[in-house]
Order: C-alpha cells, then structure tokens, then sequence
C-alpha cells in the first residue's frame, strides 16, 4: 500500500464501499474534492495504482477538525495497514479537538473509531435526520 497526497481526482477512481454508497453524489459535487485538497490535511491510499481509500480533517477553527474517510470496496481485506496510515495521521494533527460524524446503524465505523481513540459523545441517542439524506448519526471525539 502506499500512501499519497490528496488530489481531487482520487476521488474519480474510488469505488465506494456498499455502507458508503449513499454519499456518491457527494463525490462528482462541482468543488467537493477541491475543498478536501485545499485544507491540506488529507491522504490517499493507493494498492497497485487502485485508490483505495481517501481519508483526512477538515478544519473547523484553531484546534478543531472534523475526520472523515472514504473507503473503496475491499478495503477491508487492508484494514490494518489503513488503520495504521490513518492512526499516524491522527496523531500528526495539530488539532486538539477531531470530531467524526458515523452513521447510526454503521456498526464496523463506531467500532473503528473507538480503535482509533474515539469516543461516543451520543451514546443514548444519535444526532436525529443529520445527513443531507436524513441519515442520523452519532458524534464520536478524539481529544489530545
């Protein structure tokens, strides 16, 4: 696996896996990979020239970020070298505060956030109709 810088067109190349499905119009929005490029905070992982999956924060304010990841189909036959590739990023933040928004009923991605230090800060109940879909989510914090 090697990882990348970000470009835009990483995301052209990435076959989204079935959980993430739902945000694939997301992906061809006019800018949407131009302001993931532009905080300078992102990665792509790439297996043989394929992306795998793009992953990064975007700022909020001073020492406030917002995670995210998007993950291809069969990434998760790589999981741990991407765990360790978004770990290691994690930890190179400069962020105090990362936030990370997991859909409800998307139980491997609540799992891996508390893998990668996060904890549920919605346990009882998740933040109702979050998405532009009316998907609700819970919000999960690292904090340094």
């Amino acid at each position: 696996m090697q990882i990348a810088k970000f470009k835009p067109e990483h995301l052209t190349g990435l076959a989204l896996q079935d959980a993430q499905l739902h945000l694939s119009r997301e992906l061809t929005t006019p800018g949407f990979g131009d302001t993931l490029a532009q905080s300078g905070f992102a990665f792509t992982a790439l297996l043989d020239g394929r992306v795998l999956a793009v992953a990064g924060v975007l700022p909020v304010w001073e020492n406030r970020a917002v995670a995210w990841a998007l993950l291809a189909q069969g990434a998760g036959q790589h999981f741990l070298p991407l765990h360790r590739a978004v770990h290691g990023f994690l930890k190179q933040t400069p962020f105090v505060r990362v936030e990370a928004f997991v859909d409800a009923d998307f139980g491997a991605g609540h799992r891996w956030m508390r893998m990668l230090g996060f904890v549920n800060e919605t346990p009882h109940a998740p933040m109702r109709k979050y998405t532009p879909e009316g998907r609700d989510c819970f919000l999960f914090s690292r904090v340094k």
